[in-house]
């Protein structure tokens, strides 16, 4: 029995509650290129249409429902007898909805942060430029979203997990955005078995020893099952 297991999940896990993904066609990232909306340089650039873009990603947020691979980690958590650390990538709250603990290393829709001083609060529904901060008065709230260019939250605290597990779990991730695709290899240089749920290969599937492919809300609680 593993003592202590990391799993990371990527959107995919997310994408059967119907939020969208980077890739998917037609959804809110399809009209948007990233570096207008995802960048500290766009958000320079333009912060009307930055918070326009997260304002939209809060609303369709607000409406999801955890699935059944959201509960299904939630209960490892709860019942599992070794130790369970669920690391993100979403900046969804659809874990916290299943009652599940998280690391979100790349902030979460929920919080604002101030660039000016750096105080984080409860995001309203709706921000919008020049959105003051309640603890310095300055109007530089933003979105507390990780950008590209920005460094991920807790990454000290999430690479002491990675050398201490004895099991690593990629959930929903495309294997592409660093330095999350690169846990798999730090939690194999530990020593930890790893295993890959994915509907179909990553661009970092080779790095893992078992693979389970198909439906989140599937493989997911069959997996938690056989760890129970």
């Amino acid at each position: 029995m593993a003592e202590k297991i990391v799993i990371l999940t990527g959107a995919g896990i997310s994408a059967e509650s119907g939020l969208g993904t980077f890739r998917d066609e037609g959804g809110l990232w399809a009209q948007h290129r990233i570096e207008d909306v995802a960048t500290p340089e766009g958000f320079a650039k333009d912060p009307a249409l930055v918070h326009r873009f997260y304002n939209m990603r809060r609303a369709e947020a607000a409406k999801a429902q955890p699935n059944a691979a959201h509960l299904a980690l939630a209960r490892l958590q709860r019942e599992y007898s070794g130790e369970v650390v669920i690391v993100t990538q979403n900046v969804d709250a659809l874990h916290e909805a299943a009652r599940a603990e998280v690391i979100h290393m790349h902030g979460a829709l929920a919080s604002a942060l101030c660039a000016a001083c750096g105080h984080r609060w409860a995001a309203p529904l709706v921000m919008a430029t020049g959105e003051p901060c309640p603890a310095c008065g300055a109007g530089a709230g933003r979105p507390d979203i990780v950008w590209f260019g920005e460094m991920p939250y807790f990454m000290e605290q999430i690479e002491d997990h990675l050398l201490g597990c004895d099991l690593f779990a990629a959930i929903g991730t495309s294997g592409q955005v660093y330095p999350a695709a690169g846990f798999v290899q730090q939690a194999r240089y530990a020593g930890a078995r790893t295993i890959e749920m994915n509907l179909r290969d990553s661009d970092s599937s080779y790095a893992f020893e078992d693979h389970l492919i198909g439906p989140a809300s599937k493989v997911v609680p069959r997996w938690v099952d056989t760890l129970l």
